[in-house]
């Protein structure tokens, strides 16, 4: 049985993905990109209003929805035995993503071009490497809980291998100015790492819910007469 937590990458792979092609046909529809001149990059259709609107929100909700992601999984992976260090290592990639992912749609290209790539080298490359890292923790703790169909582990192997090899590509293929052919492969990317985002959700069945805990730190001031000293909410 499914929780209600598995909702959350799911929400983020099929809304990001719903998003982003309807920003694109937008940007045809209202003539802001020319598909007789070449495929667009996505960033290009987010360029001018109104699509452009649509494009901040629906990359900031991605980014929120992956920063979330990322701090659930970091705690469940904990829970799971993971050592702290690698495991931060792996949240603040997950963290990096969900920032650029957020540059990305607040800082338009045509705008601020360098802060713009900058965001899209963090949602790109520092994404891919989030997955990358996970895959290599499961390889070397092999005692680690495999929810899931068996097929689930050599999907995501498929995957990141894809994704890392279209974003190789994507970067050669503009240095040679074959935009077109460049700005299918970024698409290409994009739903790749949305795919392996809602594949999270296959982890998250496990979860039933998720608490809040608060609790004072060592100099703070003693709480009052019949105070609780921690909080726990569940969420």
């Amino acid at each position: 049985m499914w929780g209600y937590l598995s909702l959350l990458p799911i929400c983020l792979a099929f809304g990001a993905i719903a998003g982003i092609w309807t920003v694109f046909s937008l940007a045809v529809v209202n003539k802001a990109v020319n598909l007789t001149e070449g495929f667009p990059y996505i960033s290009v259709c987010g360029n001018a209003p109104p699509q452009s609107c649509i494009f901040s929100q629906v990359l900031n909700f991605g980014a929120a929805s992956a920063a979330w992601i990322c701090i659930l999984r970091y705690y469940q992976l904990r829970d799971w035995g993971v050592r702290k260090w690698p495991n931060q290592v792996i949240l603040w990639t997950g963290l990096l993503c969900a920032l650029g992912t957020s540059i990305v749609g607040n800082f338009q290209e045509k705008n601020q071009r360098s802060t713009h790539l900058t965001g899209a080298f963090l949602a790109f490359f520092v994404g891919i490497l989030y997955f990358w890292l996970q895959l290599f923790l499961s390889w070397r703790m092999k005692n680690l809980p495999q929810p899931g169909a068996p097929w689930i582990g050599p999907l995501r192997l498929v995957l990141c291998s894809a994704c890392f090899v279209l974003e190789v590509a994507m970067v050669v293929l503009h240095s040679w100015s074959m935009r077109s052919v460049s700005a299918i492969c970024e698409w290409a990317v994009a739903m790749l790492l949305f795919v392996l985002f809602g594949l999270l959700a296959v982890d998250f069945s496990r979860l039933d819910g998720c608490a809040l805990c608060l609790q004072p730190g060592s100099g703070s001031l003693r709480p009052p007469p019949d105070s609780p000293t921690s909080l726990h909410v569940q969420l």
